[in-house]
């Protein structure tokens, strides 16, 4: 088998495995009970949300578990958006982000909240001069993603955090679900950071939001104590320990991690770029962990498919996008609704092996030729 969808999620590293057993068979009692196997439970979360804290360069009581990021993009626009509502209703977003921004944001308008789409520039960043033409005094949030998904791009967090920050009413929140334990982006000028662990070999069922502190959210879930006012429920203590280690393990060697990457991906647009329906979607400044393609004529899912019948593993769009509809984000890039309908997406990781790539690349020149003859 040959895995490159990573994007969409990675397979447990077996040392967060190992800690999530541990502490699952050993660390029974629940944090919050008074009893000695509480207080040790709850010492041994305190001991995770440290490390967590650590790595990040944040506080402690800034971290909210949550069972991902689509809960903790929920959380980061609803919470906002509900609790400071008196400031304002306006809302600024991109074409590139994830299905649980656009989720909760469609649901707000119906409660009268209005929402912006800040234009990209041909290279498919932020165009900063038409974000700030949109800001408004009654802009409450902006929430922009650091990694698209599907295409790679990463936006200048910090140079949006600069034009949020001159509206003290305003905050900033990002989806940081591609670039946590992938790309080291500082986290001090945004307000909010959304991330789950199952991108970087982490327990799928655990994420967290990265809320600066005083600011306040209104809770999705109401009622009971946990690690934290904002989200109730009994603190899922393996999770949150299992996050610590992949997190860790993540930001150990990333440099060399990345550089490996970066030397693949260059790879492939290399001999890819050499086939005469192939477009390359993913520019010089997308992450290095994705790249996407359009196969002109040929239907992603079709090519998906014949992939797999050689255990090759690939995805279309994003994993929680709708099946069968063009790439929106291809679409927004390139303005070609032809390679927004026929776009695939190769993502890789540090494990990924030179030998996996040649294997790639020879079942997908056979694909290739038979599937574009088959649509002449």
């Amino acid at each position: 088998m040959i895995y490159l969808d990573y994007s969409a999620t990675t397979p447990v590293n077996k040392e967060v495995l190992d800690s999530f057993n541990k502490a699952c068979l050993e660390f029974i009692g629940n944090p919050n009970s008074f009893h000695s196997l509480g207080v040790k439970s709850n010492d041994l979360i305190n001991s995770a949300t440290k490390q967590i804290a650590n790595i990040l360069n944040v506080n402690e009581d800034e971290l909210i578990y949550t069972s991902g990021s689509s809960e903790s993009n929920n959380l980061a626009i609803k919470g906002i958006l509900l609790k400071y509502q008196n400031r304002g209703k306006h809302i600024i977003t991109t074409a590139f982000e994830h299905s649980s921004i656009y989720g909760p944001i469609s649901y707000l308008e119906t409660l009268g909240f209005e929402c912006d789409f800040v234009n990209i520039n041909s290279n498919g960043r932020v165009d900063l001069e038409h974000l700030k033409s949109l800001m408004r005094e009654d802009t409450i949030l902006v929430s922009i993603n650091s990694v698209n998904s599907e295409i790679g791009i990463i936006q200048p967090i910090e140079e949006i955090a600069k034009i949020v920050r001159e509206y003290p009413k305003c905050f900033f929140h990002s989806d940081m679900t591609q670039s946590m334990g992938k790309i080291d982006i500082p986290l001090d000028n945004v307000d909010l950071v959304s991330f789950s662990a199952h991108k970087f070999f982490g327990l799928k069922g655990i994420g967290c939001l990265v809320k600066k502190d005083k600011i306040l959210l209104e809770p999705l879930i109401h009622g009971g104590k946990s690690t934290t006012i904002f989200r109730s429920g009994t603190p899922a203590l393996p999770l949150v320990v299992s996050l610590a280690k992949a997190l860790r393990l993540a930001y150990d060697d990333m440099n060399n991690k990345i550089k490996k990457v970066k030397e693949y991906n260059l790879y492939l647009k290399e001999k890819l770029s050499t086939y005469d329906k192939v477009r390359i979607n993913s520019n010089d400044i997308c992450s290095p962990y994705v790249l996407n393609l359009s196969i002109l004529g040929v239907k992603p899912e079709t090519f998906v498919h014949a992939l797999e019948e050689d255990n090759i593993f690939i995805s279309t769009q994003s994993a929680c996008s709708t099946t069968n509809t063009a790439s929106k984000a291809v679409l927004a890039l390139t303005n070609d609704s032809e390679r927004a309908n026929s776009s695939i997406r190769v993502s890789l990781s540090y494990i990924t092996t030179k030998e996996e790539l040649e294997e790639f690349l020879k079942v997908f020149d056979k694909c290739y030729h038979s599937l574009v003859m088959m649509s002449k």
